[in-house]
């Protein structure tokens, strides 16, 4: 035990860090209580300097106390003072919390953009579409007049070969006349093979 030197004679100080780092070592708690006390303000104040959220820098400054209370026996006083032992546990710790906080913000951003980004297969089926309406229209271009408005009626708006021939005041045979060979002239501008 230390002893300080005052004007009225010596009064008992007590066990140092590094004294009270081995009790805490072998499962002394009251040895830790004064360890707490010692390094609670110092480490608190280092991680809230990394961290900068209160909220977070308590947490974190508890595990580091829980993990100083449960790996007390691996510090070694020939490798640095018992203060710096725990501040580099507590500066390690609090880098880990950012840099964890960092990736789960990074992983959340990534699925945000994979969620967002419409996948491969839908791109290509997307294009294919365009493309193959294109060439429809193309297609459409080359026939007749009255072959394109039997085609568009009967099947782009979906009228019965009768209410075709209404619409365009000509006979039922000669709409089926007409759409026979408008789709036999598409069937060929398309390249479909039967």
């Amino acid at each position: 035990m230390k002893e300080a030197v005052h004007i009225g004679g010596s009064v008992p100080v007590g066990p140092d860090l590094e004294e009270l780092l081995g009790q805490t070592a072998r499962g002394d708690q009251d040895a830790f209580s004064r360890v707490y006390d010692m390094v609670s303000g110092p480490v608190l104040g280092l991680v809230r300097s990394v961290l900068r959220d209160p909220a977070q820098s308590e947490e974190v400054t508890q595990e580091v106390l829980l993990e100083v209370w449960r790996t007390a026996a691996r510090f070694r006083h020939d490798k640095g003072s018992g203060m710096t032992w725990v501040l580099t546990l507590a500066h390690r710790r609090a880098v880990d919390r950012v840099r964890s906080v960092q990736a789960a913000s990074d992983r959340e951003e990534k699925a945000a953009l994979l969620a967002r980004t419409p996948s491969f297969d839908e791109v290509t089926e997307q294009v294919e579409a365009r493309l193959e309406r294109e060439q429809v229209r193309r297609c459409l271009r080359t026939l007749t007049e009255l072959q394109r408005q039997s085609v568009t009626l009967a099947y782009y708006q979906g009228l019965l070969y009768r209410e075709v021939a209404e619409l365009l005041s000509v006979p039922l045979g000669t709409v089926k006349t007409r759409l026979r060979d408008g789709l036999i002239r598409l069937r060929d501008c398309l390249g479909v093979t039967v």
